[in-house]
């Protein structure tokens, strides 16, 4: 039981990675990771000029069980939209956010998808 969490933890670490490898290639700058609210978590927190962006990372071994986007709950997205309220407000962030969902699933040939605008 143990080394499955482990390997969870592992898996997400290495899909967080990815993401933020991502996502700097991609133009964005990382201003935080894992930012921690009450009992939420945002994975990822970047930004362009004038655009805050959150980041929900699904991290999955295998497509067996669905799309790793797929494991974000009502209540998980909830949480996540608190915690970004509350970095908006710690930083006084006054222009435009995004809430998005990067979905990797590390089969052969790591497949990345990026979600833009995944919560309204």
């Amino acid at each position: 039981m143990a080394s499955q969490t482990y390997n969870r933890i592992l898996t997400g670490q290495q899909g967080e990675d990815s993401a933020t490898q991502y996502l700097t290639e991609n133009g964005y700058t990382i201003l935080c990771r894992n930012y921690r609210y009450k009992r939420a978590e945002i994975d990822i927190i970047a930004q362009k000029p004038d655009l805050l962006v959150f980041v929900e990372v699904k991290t999955r071994t295998t497509a067996k069980y669905g799309h790793p986007e797929e494991a974000v709950s009502r209540r998980k997205e909830e949480l996540f939209l608190e915690a970004a309220a509350a970095y908006i407000e710690e930083i006084n962030w006054q222009h435009d956010v995004r809430f998005d969902i990067i979905s990797i699933t590390l089969t052969d040939k790591q497949v990345l998808h990026h979600i833009e605008d995944a919560f309204h």
